[in-house]
């Protein structure tokens, strides 16, 4: 019998313009690899750079907030797992789904954790160090939630999955670490890419709608790049992503050679061809995808210690982690000037990737909990009284909120 999965995206997949788009198109092919028939239903409206799923065999379905059309097409789908695609989705629709489809397993893809993320903004923005305060904060309180009212959360970060087990006391038999799934990079990929000596300039890339990508382009701008430009005259600074709005374009300047690319085609060709990846980033949570790139691509790169956050481990990192500016800079011409350096940390990312991001070890360990849980659904909810408790009395307010709306529409 064919298993069916319904994931319900915030937003369609856009694997070409972020990482959340690139590891929600990792775990369509996940499930596909289980025989899983997969319906893709999203609220959201498509932009012209998200994925055609059909092409890849995935019902693409639109659905609509507040609306009971979406009963009706959950229990006629009646699928076996629903995957919620962050937890403003679970919010949404997690109620229709229990009440519909009871004996449904019911997963949260954090992605990152929001209320982390949130948390640090705010920090930055208070110039105050992130403490308690700032992560427990409403957003916190909300993600928790969802994250209880489900069967299984999917956390992208170690990192991540210590926050939620320490400081918010999560029991850790509702969390599965999952991060990116790549593909080993063989020593035949590693010869095949462009040497120390073919390439040349800076490199930063990712989707300007996030605010931690913006914020971190405007710091390599205003404090990083004069920096380096004072040592190295002629090198580029290359700034790809999709969605530049004015704020980010107006930041280009040629004859500081801080250049604005926008989208990217094809982001592994243009970090092949630069010779250093910075990733300045002053706030955020989850895995960063530039680093994955970079280290796939075999540029080394330099972070801060929010960026390598849940990346390296204990293994060495691609490059160098700091957080001071100048020495931010002096790390990045160090790398972009010797060969040896460069060699070595070009080496580590390749490592970094074969051990912590297989493939194939992540995604046996997954399925492995996913099999488990569904064979023991029942007791699994028993012993998450938490979660039954939320399920009770936390979603009654967002229930008959829809309910209400739903009404109000008819008029």
């Amino acid at each position: 019998m064919i298993k069916k999965l319904l994931i319900i995206g915030f937003v369609w997949p856009e694997p070409k313009s972020s990482a959340a788009g690139s590891r929600m198109m990792q775990l369509i092919q996940l499930f596909q690899e289980q025989k899983f028939s997969i319906t893709f239903a999203s609220p959201c409206a498509k932009s012209d750079n998200a994925f055609n799923l059909t092409t890849i065999g995935v019902e693409q379905v639109a659905i609509e907030l507040n609306n009971t059309s979406f009963n009706v097409f959950i229990e006629n789908l009646n699928p076996d797992v629903v995957l919620f695609d962050r937890f403003m989705m679970e919010e949404q629709f997690g109620w229709r789904v229990a009440e519909t489809c009871p004996d449904a397993l019911r997963i949260l893809d954090t992605e990152d954790l929001h209320a982390l993320r949130k948390g640090r903004q705010q920090a930055f923005k208070d110039k105050q160090p992130f403490d308690a305060s700032y992560l427990f904060n409403d957003t916190a309180k909300r993600e928790i939630a969802s994250i209880y009212r489900c069967d299984v959360s999917l956390i992208i970060s170690k990192a991540e999955i210590e926050i939620l087990k320490n400081s918010f006391k999560v029991d850790a038999a509702l969390l599965h670490y999952l991060p990116f799934m790549i593909d080993s990079v063989s020593l035949e990929a590693i010869k095949r890419l462009p040497t120390f000596q073919k390439r040349e300039h800076f490199i930063t890339i990712g989707n300007f709608i996030h605010e931690p990508n913006y914020n971190s382009v405007l710091y390599l701008k205003e404090t990083i790049w004069p920096l380096i430009r004072k040592q190295l005259p002629k090198a580029e600074m290359h700034i790809y992503g999709s969605y530049s709005s004015q704020k980010v374009n107006q930041l280009h300047n040629k004859k500081e050679g801080f250049l604005i690319k926008g989208f990217a085609e094809d982001a592994n060709l243009v970090m092949q061809q630069a010779k250093v990846c910075l990733a300045a980033i002053r706030f955020g949570a989850g895995l960063k995808g530039k680093l994955v790139e970079a280290m796939q691509n075999g540029t080394p790169c330099i972070t801060t210690s929010i960026g390598a956050e849940g990346m390296y481990g204990i293994l060495e990192p691609n490059g160098f982690i700091v957080d001071n500016p100048l020495d931010f800079a002096n790390k990045a011409v160090a790398l972009y000037q010797e060969e040896i350096l460069w060699k070595e940390k070009q080496k580590n990312g390749f490592q970094v990737l074969n051990t912590r991001f297989n493939k194939n070890e992540i995604k046996k360990g997954f399925i492995d909990v996913l099999e488990t849980t569904v064979e023991q659904l029942k007791t699994h909810r028993q012993n998450n009284f938490t979660g039954q408790m939320l399920m009770h009395h936390t979603l009654q307010s967002t229930k008959f909120m829809s309910k209400w709306i739903a009404e109000k529409n008819k008029k």
